[in-house]
């Protein structure tokens, strides 16, 4: 049975395992359209592995998972980028030796046209596609504030620039919605401010967002709603200031090195 229509994603009973390791349990919540939700929780709580079942990297062991009402959890991850959902990760995924806008417009491929012998002979209607795609890059950079870099390779730019661009190349599949694994991981706070800034922009354009995020301060300025998971399960859902105060989430949280205050 499909998921109703309105939330533009919807994840169900979701349980992830790995051999004898129960990695998720029980897991479902909603993400309403056009907004900003977060997933936290301390290390190990299960947010990168949620994240990898929602785009596809793993495929759940029970439970479904519906993005714009249809269900997806059997989809390769190619495919559910298609559909309109793009991510990023933890860790800087850029082509270091290319160019900042052609790592832009690598996110633009399943866009363009053509087979192998087409692209290869450079047909007129590969070339308008390749010059559309460099012309949608272009705007990307400029909405990024990257555009003075576009031609200076990728592995020039601090990492404040790089996950700014990792975000600018997930733009570039024209997504739904942007799933984004600890974008504030490593920044200072004049960068994490900065790439709040732009998530809020992100927004702003319609585009719905789901994110893992550490930094508390990020989480608590931009969010609309947020999800907590510790040890693998849902344990509290709700607005910021809900969430600051919720005892259960006091109390995953003591003894760490977050402030959910």
């Amino acid at each position: 049975m499909q998921a109703p229509v309105d939330p533009i994603l919807h994840v169900k009973q979701i349980m992830m395992t790995f051999g004898g390791l129960t990695a998720l349990m029980d897991v479902g919540f909603n993400v309403p359209r056009g907004i900003i939700k977060a997933v936290i929780g301390p290390n190990g709580a299960g947010k990168t592995t949620l994240f990898n079942v929602i785009t596809g990297y793993h495929r759940p062991t029970e439970g479904s998972v519906h993005f714009e009402g249809r269900q997806i959890q059997h989809l390769k991850t190619h495919r559910i980028a298609r559909l309109g959902m793009s991510r990023t990760f933890q860790t800087v995924e850029l082509f270091g030796n290319m160019t900042v806008l052609e790592n832009v417009m690598v996110g633009r491929h399943h866009h363009l046209p053509g087979s192998l012998l087409s692209c290869g002979l450079k047909l007129p209607h590969v070339r308008r596609a390749e010059q559309h795609a460099r012309e949608h890059a272009m705007a990307i950079l400029e909405f990024i504030r990257l555009a003075d870099k576009a031609f200076e390779p990728a592995h020039s730019l601090g990492l404040g620039e790089q996950k700014v661009l990792e975000i600018g190349r997930a733009l570039a599949t024209d997504p739904k919605m942007v799933c984004l694994d600890e974008p504030a991981g490593g920044l200072n706070e004049t960068e994490s401010g900065q790439l709040s800034e732009l998530i809020c922009a992100v927004k702003d354009r319609g585009i719905t967002v789901l994110l893992v995020e550490h930094d508390m301060k990020v989480v608590m300025n931009i969010s609309d709603e947020i999800l907590v998971l510790n040890y693998g399960q849902k344990i509290a859902e709700g607005t910021p200031r809900q969430i600051q105060h919720h005892p259960k989430v006091v109390e995953a949280y003591l003894g760490g090195d977050a402030d959910v205050a």
